[in-house]
Formats: structure tokens, sequence, C-alpha cells
């Protein structure tokens, strides 16, 4: 299916289009004059949504995930075609402190959406975020697709639970819904510093050593937020061709680093290689190794992500940059 074609007009409602994925996505679908809905729970005005100026190019509505009500009448009243439901609380360090806040958004958010769904006719696409983290921790590495989701931990449960839940309403009322299983994301707009690619950044940025949580020693897989868009955007686009309904699918860039070995990345494509990391081992509940194959998603999809590393942290030193400098010269207008 060409891109342009299936996006032209088409009536599509985004969950969580204020986050790092969310506004990315949402920049992409305005670009292709697709009709879009943007949920927002809260008004974050620095947002990347923001700072790209959609608020003024989709319809917002304002509201939560646990508002069942809410969906559905969104659903209905804007004629949604195709759902990226991408809102989710996504810290797991919030998670192990207030768990049931984090299941009310996760899991019960996650079956208002694909309740609100299965009752609005017209629906032919639903792609869900789930996880990496979903699988918890597994002995065979890397994850495949057929890998037990067995999260142990609040987030990952989760996770597990809201992806098995959108299995089921494929298997039992045949909606057209797909799952993602992602690597951590990183580019520009995500303003959570407490992640190692925004925080590492901003560090260096302002001349200081930056700050490593765990030991250093996680691996994990790292996924350029614009090789997340085509990822996204192709899964909905097999569904809405009567594909991939029910099936997850990973998507990574099949080169897993260890923490230490990503910062060692970004000081080096900073320029800051003198600037060594503290590294604090406070991290908690934290799976040592995680990472995916992605060869389910090349074979079915055709998808290969085609940023090398070094190049994704390029562009995202540079969003950041005039991020910071945009900030510190509102604050000296301020002054």
């Amino acid at each position: 299916m060409n891109s342009v074609g299936a996006w032209h007009r088409r009536r599509v409602l985004v969950t969580g289009c204020t986050g790092l994925l969310g506004s990315w996505l949402t920049r992409w679908l305005v670009d292709q004059q697709a009709d879009v809905v943007g949920l927002v729970r809260d008004h974050a005005p620095q947002s990347n949504f923001y700072r790209l100026g959609l608020d003024r190019e989709v319809r917002v509505v304002h509201g939560a995930l646990e508002d069942h009500p809410l969906l559905e009448r969104s659903l209905n009243e804007y004629e949604i075609e195709v759902v990226f439901h991408l809102g989710a609380q996504t810290i797991v360090g919030i998670a192990n402190e207030n768990p049931l806040s984090t299941f009310s958004a996760n899991i019960q958010g996650t079956w208002n959406v694909l309740e609100a769904a299965r009752r609005r006719k017209g629906i032919c696409a639903v792609v869900v975020a789930s996880s990496d983290k979903a699988y918890g921790a597994q002995a065979e590495l890397p994850y495949r697709e057929d890998a037990p989701l067995i999260g142990r931990h609040p987030y990952d449960a989760s996770k597990s639970c809201a992806d098995l839940i959108a299995q089921m309403y494929w298997h039992t009322y045949r909606l057209p819904v797909a799952i993602t299983r992602c690597g951590n994301f990183y580019g520009g707009g995500d303003l959570n510093f407490n992640r190692i690619v925004p925080g590492t950044i901003r560090s260096l940025f302002d001349g200081q050593r930056p700050i490593v949580r765990s030991d250093g020693t996680l691996r994990r897989d790292y996924v350029y937020i614009k090789e997340a868009v085509s990822a996204y955007v192709l899964l909905a686009e097999r569904l809405m061709e009567g594909e991939a309904g029910g099936e997850g699918y990973n998507f990574s860039h099949g080169q897993p680093l260890r923490v230490l070995e990503l910062v060692d990345v970004i000081t080096r494509v900073m320029g800051r290689t003198d600037l060594t990391p503290v590294v604090l081992s406070e991290a908690t509940n934290e799976i040592p190794d995680q990472f995916l194959d992605a060869s389910k998603a090349a074979a079915d999809l055709g998808w290969t992500p085609r940023y090398r590393l070094e190049d994704g942290l390029q562009e995202t030193a540079v969003w950041y940059e005039e991020f910071f400098k945009a900030q510190r010269g509102a604050r000296t207008l301020d002054e």
C-alpha cells in the first residue's frame, strides 16, 4: 500500500500524542494530510507536540485512558478508522513506587481503547504499543515473538497484560489489532531526563559528567524515533490490507549495547570524551540483558532500520542543543 494514498484524509486517533513517539508519529500523519485526533491527559507546553505546533493542526481531546466513555465518544464522534495506542505510564521507577496508577493507565487504559474500538464500526487498524519489557527476563537471547510474556515487576507485568489483552481482542472479536514490541526509543523531544540518552546529552551540554543510575552493564536495544515511526505506519498499513491481525512484532536495531557503551558513543558524537560518567548503581528491578530479534518484522513487513546509531544520536544531539539554547534565550529575555 502506498503510504501517501493510505493516509490522505484517513481519520486517526493517537493516544499519547504528546510523548516522544506520539509527537513524531503525529507530525508524520499530519504531513500526509491525515485527519488526526490526539488524546492529551496533561498539558505539557515544552513537549515536542507543542513545539511542532501540532496542537494547532490536530483535534485535541483532553482526558485520560481510564475514561472509557470519553474514548468511546471520541472514536464515534470523529469517525475514527485507525488507532495508534501509544499512551501509557512508561517510567519503570514510577511503576515500582506506584504500581496501581501504572496498572490503571497501562492495563485498564488498553482494554478501554480496545473495547471502544470494538464497538466502533469502521475501525480498520489498531496498533498497540507493548514493549520488550513484556517478555520479562528470558533465558534465551535475543527475544523472539514466540517467547512467553512473563513480566515480573510492575511496569513489565503491565505491558505483558496489555499485550495479552490486545491479542485476545483479535482472537475473540477479530478486531484488527497488532502489537509492537520495541527496544528503547531515543530521539529529540524526550523530556524525561532520567532516561540515559536525554540525560547524558543534557549533562554534556552543561559541561557536566553524565549520570548513570544503574551499574552501567545493562544491555539494551536502542531504536531511533524516526525508525519507530516507520515501523508503526507500516504495521498499520498491513492491518488495513487485512494482514497481521493478532500478531506481535519486535522492532530493534539489532545492535544491543551496554549503558556505558551507549554513553561512550554519545560523548564521542558530542565531542566531550573528557567528561566520564558517574556510575551510581542505584537502579532496581532491572533485567540485566534484554534485546530483540526483529527478523519477523523484516520477513513479514519488509521493515529494516536505516539509521546508524551514530547518525541517529547526532540528529538527537542537534535537537537538544537547539532546545537548550532556546530555553536559555527565553530565561535571558525574562530577566
